[in-house]
């Protein structure tokens, strides 16, 4: 086997699905050795911010000399993306013995591709005596394939309205599928503050004697460590980060040197990214794929470029609640470029167009047919701001030069999940 025909058979298992459940996730890792046995972690959920925490998690424990393992998901280009070890992407031949074993041993599990991948990170983990790993899930956190571990700290962003035909139509309906992964006696640290949500993880954290943090909404003043990446919502979850390492000071030392360079360094691609055009002129990059993500990106730009009016090119998917994105972004813009996303749950660049135009009818709105003419529409724009789903951020990543990858990976992001058991 050679590194495209794995990610030929990580494609095949998508024809499973989107399964919710532990039973296979254990099944398989029991195969393969129970690897999350032999590893420590530090476990994430929320809606938005999980990849910025965990990012900065990993970079201040790597800058402690950690050997610390990163799971992320979706990735933006790479199916390596998902597995990290010192920031350093899993290696193409690591991929297909990891394949080739699971495989062997995965003829009646019918695994899923997301518990196929969880399953391939504890093992590579494992092999490569991470000292901690940075565990991001997937989608909600009870039902989690993620969720087999037992971490050292259960870390909760903030709450907000995203996969509600899966998580459930209230935010504490929500919170009760993110606070699954709180475990008994084990500290949870969270920002959420929406009052309900809230009071979903305080009931949990307090039937299974969990200590409880919690981390306010505004802790600028108090946030004495300056973080690398972009934008105010960031300082709220380097506030969640730094919480977490005080938490677990006493298992897992950091010095205050250490914490500083991590925040310092970190690098977390596709959230308000900065791109130097070719010829001049600058792209923002973020992937703001919900209202809770167009309600930061807006509060960015009115801070950061008050008074400038950038070209913005968009593309969503079609279960996403486009048109509050769409009215949160319109008034901002000079001009607006729609665009398909590369998935089959693309939302229609022509109805996007029309919403964008009826929310600001001063800005000209126009659909283009890919990404790449949307790109050169805007070559000679000094601001241009891209915009909307992870999978559009990835596919800029690639058409702007910055990624290795040839983008035939991102399809592994496609899923079709059924309803979560209740």
């Amino acid at each position: 086997m050679i590194y495209s025909e794995a990610i030929q058979f990580l494609y095949s298992l998508r024809l499973f699905g989107a399964k919710f459940g532990l039973e296979n996730t254990f099944h398989l890792a029991a195969l393969a050795g129970n690897p999350q046995g032999k590893l420590r972690f530090i476990h994430v959920a929320g809606t938005n911010g999980k990849g910025s925490t965990c990012a900065m998690l990993e970079s201040i424990y790597r800058a402690a000399g950690l050997r610390v393992g990163l799971f992320t998901s979706p990735h933006l280009v790479s199916f390596r993306e998902r597995i990290q070890v010192n920031r350093q992407l899993i290696p193409e031949n690591k991929v297909v013995r990891l394949v080739e074993e699971l495989r062997a041993v995965n003829l009646e599990n019918e695994a899923t591709l997301f518990e196929f991948a969880t399953v391939m990170a504890l093992k590579f983990f494992a092999e490569q005596q991470c000292d901690l790993v940075i565990w991001e899930t997937g989608l909600g956190g009870r039902l989690d394939a993620t969720n087999i571990v037992t971490p050292l700290a259960s870390v909760i962003t903030n709450i907000a309205f995203d996969h509600q035909q899966w998580l459930g139509g209230t935010l504490e309906k929500i919170a009760a599928e993110k606070a699954g992964i709180i475990k008994p006696g084990i500290p949870v640290v969270t920002t959420a503050d929406d009052l309900a949500a809230f009071a979903v993880f305080e009931s949990v954290a307090r039937e299974k004697n969990s200590p409880l943090t919690h981390i306010g909404q505004d802790p600028a003043s108090s946030l004495q460590h300056p973080t690398s990446l972009l934008g105010d919502h960031q300082k709220l979850n380097a506030a969640l980060a730094l919480a977490t390492v005080e938490v677990l000071q006493k298992q897992i030392p950091v010095p205050e040197e250490k914490i500083r360079a991590g925040l310092a360094t970190v690098n977390w691609p596709g959230r308000l990214q900065w791109v130097e055009k070719a010829g001049g002129g600058k792209i923002l990059l973020d992937g703001a794929h919900n209202v809770a993500g167009a309600e930061t990106l807006r509060a960015a730009l009115e801070k950061d470029f008050a008074g400038t009016k950038p070209v913005l090119i968009f593309g969503a998917l079609a279960d996403k609640n486009w048109p509050a994105i769409c009215r949160l972004l319109a008034p901002l813009a000079s001009k607006i470029f729609t665009v398909p996303v590369a998935s089959g749950r693309t939302a229609e660049a022509n109805a996007l167009a029309d919403s964008f135009r009826s929310a600001n009818p001063a800005a000209a709105a126009a659909a283009c047919e890919n990404l790449s003419g949307a790109l050169i529409a805007c070559k000679d724009e000094p601001f241009v701001v891209i915009t909307g789903s992870l999978y559009l951020v990835g596919e800029a990543l690639e058409r702007l030069g910055l990624s290795p990858a040839d983008g035939g990976e991102r399809g592994l992001n496609e899923w079709n999940a059924p309803q979560i058991p209740r």
